[in-house]
């Protein structure tokens, strides 16, 4: 390929991306701000649905991998009331294949394989338009220059700014990240209570959730509605002050569910932020975006999916009219814009339900992905 092409950000979007192109003999620049592989935590599971992660996998020829690796049991879902009764209590079929679980450590390494990936490399500008095309510019070192630019750098993107106005607004809506270490061993009664899958209890205004990964681990979810600022008069070092205002916050809840805040270790404060539904922008040549840099939506199941989805089928574009890169970008965004733009109408729906001030209208929810 005579095009010189380069993705920012080495999430699952960026990494399938280069990956399909990769697999059609292409090599691509791929970029990312972090040092290192582990320089911060890889984050916890997902859930690879089969029309959308999976089958962006399969374009990339690593679906059979995928299957070793994932945990289709991580699929069962158990639903609490505050007081501790069980409401629901979904259980996979064992050839259930339809949303398994992957720890994104185990997916950032299947996708990896070969690929160069130039750590420490973060950009802070993206200039279309140049004489010789599109400049990147960078934290350290020089400038570079390229023929496409595509943005897979998340909510914050450094990309998105050279093709769109749009910044991510704070939904009203904060989580709060935990976890859980060796649970079966440390804590047995909390992972009966977890299960192979993930545990949700939803209250006003409020959720838990607990979700297993591999190895024993466990992410704890605390989601409530409240200002951004509501931790500003925290140390964010004091665990001990997070804890307590957490269990403040979902006092007279059972004491198994506290447990989930009780055991838990440090505390990271996620506040949900969001694109406008619908975000498009004008065409630009030579630069484009997906995943969250394009459609940052509620966390819901779908932005890893359709990031992969986006990077595959782009790839799959861009290998198969070489000729025509411009026009290839260009459809591909018309059929990304369509479909993100249904999906952040569902999760933006998903989230108010979820985090309501009617209980019921999240179990309600749950059983129209799920009927029992």
């Amino acid at each position: 390929m005579r095009h010189r092409i380069a993705v920012v950000g080495s999430g699952p979007g960026g990494l399938t991306f280069a990956r399909v192109l990769h697999r059609h003999g292409h090599s691509v620049a791929l970029f990312e701000r972090n040092p290192s592989p582990d320089a911060r935590p890889p984050g916890g599971t997902l859930d690879l649905h089969e029309g959308m992660g999976q089958l962006a996998l399969d374009k990339a020829g690593l679906l059979a991998e995928f299957r070793k690796l994932s945990r289709p049991e991580g699929q069962a879902m158990r639903i609490l009331d505050t007081d501790g009764t069980v409401l629901r209590d979904w259980r996979p079929a064992p050839d259930e294949q339809a949303n398994p679980e992957i720890d994104r450590k185990h997916l950032r390494d299947l996708l990896h394989g070969p690929l160069e990936i130039q750590w420490g490399r973060g950009v802070t500008k993206v200039l279309p338009g140049t004489r010789d095309g599109v400049r990147i510019e960078f934290a350290d070192g020089p400038p570079e220059t390229y023929d496409l630019v595509v943005g897979a750098d998340g909510a914050w993107s450094r990309v998105r700014p050279a093709v769109s106005s749009a910044t991510p607004h704070y939904t009203g809506v904060t989580t709060v990240e935990t976890s859980l270490d060796d649970v079966d061993r440390r804590h047995p009664g909390l992972a009966r209570l977890i299960g192979d899958g993930s545990v949700a209890v939803y209250g006003v205004n409020r959720s838990l959730t607990a979700q297993r990964n591999s190895g024993g681990h466990v992410k704890v979810y605390a989601k409530f509605r409240a200002p951004q600022d509501w931790h500003a008069h925290l140390d964010p070092a004091d665990v001990e002050a997070l804890r307590a205002s957490l269990l403040a916050l979902f006092d007279g809840w059972a004491d198994p569910v506290l447990d989930l805040l009780r055991h838990g270790t440090a505390f990271v404060h996620r506040p949900l932020h969001v694109l406008p539904v619908g975000h498009t922008w004008p065409h630009v040549r030579g630069v484009t975006l997906l995943g969250d840099a394009a459609h940052l939506m509620p966390p819901l199941g779908a932005g890893a999916n359709l990031a992969m989805l986006e990077g595959a089928e782009l790839a799959e574009a861009v290998a198969a009219d070489p000729e025509d890169l411009d026009d290839a970008v260009r459809a591909f965004e018309e059929r990304m814009w369509a479909r993100a733009a249904r999906w952040a109408e569902i999760t933006t729906a998903g989230l108010e339900r979820l985090v309501s001030p009617d209980p019921a209208a999240a179990l309600a929810l749950f059983e129209e992905v799920q009927p029992s």
